[in-house]
């Protein structure tokens, strides 16, 4: 038994050693999902930041906002500024019809972005204006494209009431415009780590989001252990509706069930959409 404990301990290394070796070749991507991960408006554009600052392999992050303030402290591949002759990179002023409209008169922009993607990723806050407006724009621009699009939004606190009813309007909006849209609710987030101050409870949500998207994009785009491509996510997403997103950890030895349990019982679980 000792002999085939440290036979496949060597093999694992010598595959593991090609698999780097493949990756240094020219036609490494050939056959790979072009991805895209897109940040519309203040929330998305930190969610974009934070997954430019921890690290993604296989995907391309985009900033998009009406407020060029904003974007210019960004970090990410590609920034875009919409509707500069609409609100002079002022911002939509909480208005959705004021962002979509920015982001409408920026579809041949988009449009080139997008053009090849497979796989693009929106992420936006839900009651604000540019957040709220733009992505569903964007959605259903990367769709005509020809990308599987899957929408990550977080909807409001409710401590900010003016938003909830934006908020509603805007989760509408797009569910019809992508193709798998997941809502992550800021109030259960706080049942998951109360008497956080609002601004933490923000980059908790960015985080969650973030790790999320970079966990499906590099099990996709990066050799594993496990079996997943794009087909697989291309069955799952496409014309997935609403989804929810579960978060399961374990220390102790029975890892398996104390995981399941522990998704089961997340408080994102339990959503309204």
């Amino acid at each position: 038994m000792q002999s085939i404990v440290q036979d496949a301990l060597k093999l694992s290394e010598q595959e593991r050693e090609y698999r780097q070796n493949f990756e240094d070749e020219e036609d490494f991507e050939f056959g790979l999902p072009r991805i895209t991960i897109v940040g519309c408006g203040g929330a998305g554009n930190n969610t974009v930041n934070r997954l430019y600052n921890i690290g993604i392999e296989g995907a391309e992050t985009i900033a998009i906002n009406t407020d060029k303030q904003h974007l210019d402290h960004i970090r990410a591949d590609k920034k875009i500024l919409v509707g500069k002759t609409l609100t002079r990179g002022l911002g939509a002023g909480g208005f959705p019809e004021v962002g979509a409209k920015a982001a409408d008169l920026a579809r041949g922009t988009l449009e080139e972005v997008f053009k090849e993607s497979d796989l693009v990723f929106v992420t936006a806050g839900m009651g604000g204006g540019t957040g709220t407006g733009v992505a569903p724009v964007v959605a259903d621009i990367a769709k005509e494209q020809g990308a599987i699009v899957v929408g990550m939004v977080s909807s409001p606190f409710r401590v900010e009431r003016a938003r909830a009813v934006k908020a509603e309007e805007g989760i509408e909006d797009f569910r019809h415009a992508a193709d798998t849209v997941i809502v992550l609710d800021n109030n259960r987030l706080l049942n998951y780590v109360p008497n956080l101050p609002i601004e933490q409870a923000f980059s908790v949500m960015d985080q969650l989001i973030a790790e999320t998207v970079k966990g499906i994009t590099e099990t996709i785009t990066q050799p594993s252990l496990i079996n997943l491509d794009y087909a697989d996510i291309r069955a799952i997403m496409g014309c997935g509706g609403v989804a929810v997103m579960l978060v399961g950890e374990s220390k102790n030895q029975d890892k398996s069930e104390d995981v399941v349990r522990a998704a089961l019982n997340h408080p994102l679980l339990d959503v309204d959409y």
